[in-house]
């Protein structure tokens, strides 16, 4: 049997408790109100895995034999629980409502695995990092729809996170900025509202995270906002996804800039119960070389962002909660940490898959006390999730976190260029990241993958998220690499410009990749008879992506012979690729739909066609 996060203590016992047509669950009427929330949830895990319906009661029990009973420890940490089966009754005694929960979440993964006849055990279980977070991006293709954003509180709550974040630039429809958000399908009120209501039920803190430094886009290209931003022509240049990643960073030296975050900060958090906000202030590439510049040559670029970044999180602070932001800039000058507010927390993020602890010290010995690490689970850029790299990344990351004491750790799933992975693929990084921060024992990649197959998956041959994982490492042609050259070609015609992106990546490995993926779409197949319906419905958009991925590296070769000048063999004619790739469209825009808005899909959708009318006059 596997549990994940693993358990801090186990012990196993002769004997087994069998849920029966007679069982019930009883909450002690001593337990608060919220409790009952965690009864139902339970209540539905057992009616979905035996097909057995236990009433849920309230009431005192001196002896519990034959139910499951639910009660507060009297003593123990924060966030921990007891969970013990014995033959004739189940107990599980949180510290408090989060214990309870997470004593629940326990039980729901040996039902799921045992079915009516659970091993007599006893588990003691208490968190190692007490915040564990998840940040997702919603701002850069991919806006999830309501009903989305519960299912993935609903997972976050199973393996034990207890924050979320959603990462906010222009796709919150704020009251004032419809020029900002028209074209798009943005967030409302009543969907934070909800959402925020949701995941407190489930002992989740949703926090606020809003760009309010760079990566202000959509916002400072309006004809409304376009003076505000550091360099000029935002308004009128053309849309690129690499473009919307580098620059658009907000005038500092302007008053009217810190006036419109300021509203911007204002309106926002009064959505969240949260008492924290992450304000972002990341990347700020542009910072200095534009309407900054002499300001910043007069003062240091440092001491310009350090001076805006303490005045909006001023207004954090002003509105009774704690401020955080990314770690990059100050990483720069790690000592400049010393200058901001002591209240701020510092968000470090590292996505190297051989990441060392080396920034994160620097930030340490320079002072920072209030740490997060941060790391990621490597979807961006990619249309399969690179599953390895991410169990790299996030383990390290983890390790270092329980090392040096971290308040907590922030899996981030970013949608760099599109969001073009579908959300799902981030799963068993979000099980890493759930896994590696509650306990500080380190699985292997192979034995954890093992275990979700196992627990998520309901996959009893346990090697489901291996053949995802060898789906990953078939890119001869990434998502990155078709964006660079795509857009570099349709914005200037300039084919060496383009093939630039070409060079590094060798042709020569598509029909090997290609075998791989069918053998393990052949495979894939053969696994719909016999898995649970969530199972079917994950590897068929695995089975999709992977035609996808085999469509984009069929184009590599043509690519190369029509911008770079090489004379590599042709697997298919180029007009019959473009007709392969518009059908495979319809059937990946079905999938977009299932967990996402509209959104920008027409980005990724365009670039594509452009690439498919490009192949029709070769």
């Amino acid at each position: 049997m596997y549990l994940l996060p693993n358990p801090k203590t186990v012990i196993e016992k002769q004997g087994s408790f069998m849920i029966r047509l007679d069982s019930r669950i009883f909450i002690d009427s001593l337990c608060s109100a919220e409790i009952y929330n965690f009864a139902l949830i339970l209540q539905k895990e057992i009616a979905a895995s035996t097909g057995l319906s236990l009433p849920i009661l309230r009431r005192n029990v001196n002896n519990p034999s034959g139910c499951i009973y639910i009660t507060s420890l009297r003593e123990g940490s924060a966030q921990s629980y007891e969970l013990t089966i014995e033959e004739d009754h189940i107990t599980i005694k949180g510290s408090d409502n989060s214990g309870i929960l997470y004593g629940v979440q326990t039980l729901r993964q040996i039902i799921r695995q045992s079915g009516a006849i659970l091993p007599a055990l006893s588990i003691s279980d208490a968190p190692s990092m007490p915040c564990r977070g998840f940040y997702f991006d919603t701002s850069r293709g991919r806006v999830p729809t309501l009903e989305y954003l519960k299912k993935l509180a609903n997972i976050l709550s199973f393996y034990k996170y207890n924050q979320v974040q959603l990462y906010i630039e222009h796709s919150y429809l704020f009251d004032e900025l419809n020029e900002m958000w028209r074209d798009d399908t943005p967030l409302t009120a009543e969907d934070i509202l909800e959402l925020d209501r949701y995941c407190r039920d489930l002992q989740i803190e949703l926090v606020p995270s809003l760009a309010s430094f760079g990566h202000l886009y959509k916002l400072l290209c309006t004809k409304t906002y376009h003076h505000l931003c550091e360099l000029e022509g935002s308004d009128t240049a053309p849309f690129s996804l690499d473009d919307r990643m580098m620059h658009h960073t907000i005038d500092v030296t302007n008053p009217e800039s810190f006036e419109l975050i300021k509203s911007l900060l204002t309106e926002y958090m009064q959505l969240f119960t949260s008492r924290h906000f992450n304000i972002c202030a990341d990347e700020t590439f542009d910072l200095g070389k534009g309407k900054s510049k002499k300001e910043s040559e007069e003062k240091g670029v440092t001491a310009v962002y350090i001076e805006f970044l303490t005045k909006i999180s001023g207004v954090i602070l002003e509105n009774g909660r704690i401020p955080m932001f990314w770690s990059d800039v100050i990483c720069e000058k790690p000592k400049a940490i010393n200058q901001l507010p002591e209240e701020l927390i510092c968000l470090h993020w590292d996505y190297a898959p051989d990441v060392s602890e080396e920034r994160l010290l620097k930030l340490i010995h320079a002072g920072a006390k209030k740490l997060y690490v941060c790391p990621g689970t490597h979807g961006w850029n990619h249309l399969i999730n690179a599953h390895h790299n991410a169990y790299e990344n996030i383990s390290r990351m983890c390790y270092y976190g329980h090392r040096y004491h971290s308040m907590g750790a922030l899996t981030t799933d970013w949608g760099d260029f599109g969001h073009v992975n579908h959300p799902e693929f981030s799963r068993m990084g979000l099980i890493y990241g759930g896994a590696f921060s509650w306990s500080n024992t380190t699985i292997s990649e192979e034995e954890i993958n093992r275990q979700i197959s196992v627990i998520e998956y309901g996959d009893i041959t346990e090697t489901l998220c291996s053949i995802f994982r060898k789906l990953s490492e078939c890119e001869a042609f990434p998502w990155y690499h078709i964006v660079r050259v795509l857009e570099i070609f349709q914005n200037t015609k300039d084919a060496e410009s383009a093939s630039r992106f070409l060079t590094e990546l060798n042709v020569s490995n598509v029909p090997e990749y290609n075998s791989v993926i069918d053998d393990q779409i052949t495979i894939l197949y053969t696994y719909l008879g016999t898995s649970t319906p969530y199972a079917k419905s994950t590897i068929n958009a695995y089975i999709i992506a992977a035609e996808g991925q085999k469509l984009f590296n069929l184009l590599l070769p043509i690519l190369k012979n029509s911008l770079a000048g090489e004379s590599n063999q042709i697997p298919v004619p180029a007009k019959d690729l473009a007709s392969m790739i518009e059908k495979w469209i319809v059937i990946y825009k079905a999938l977009w739909k299932t967990t996402s808005k509209e959104s920008e899909f027409y980005r990724i959708s365009n670039l594509l066609f452009f690439c498919t009318d490009y192949l029709r006059t070769l």
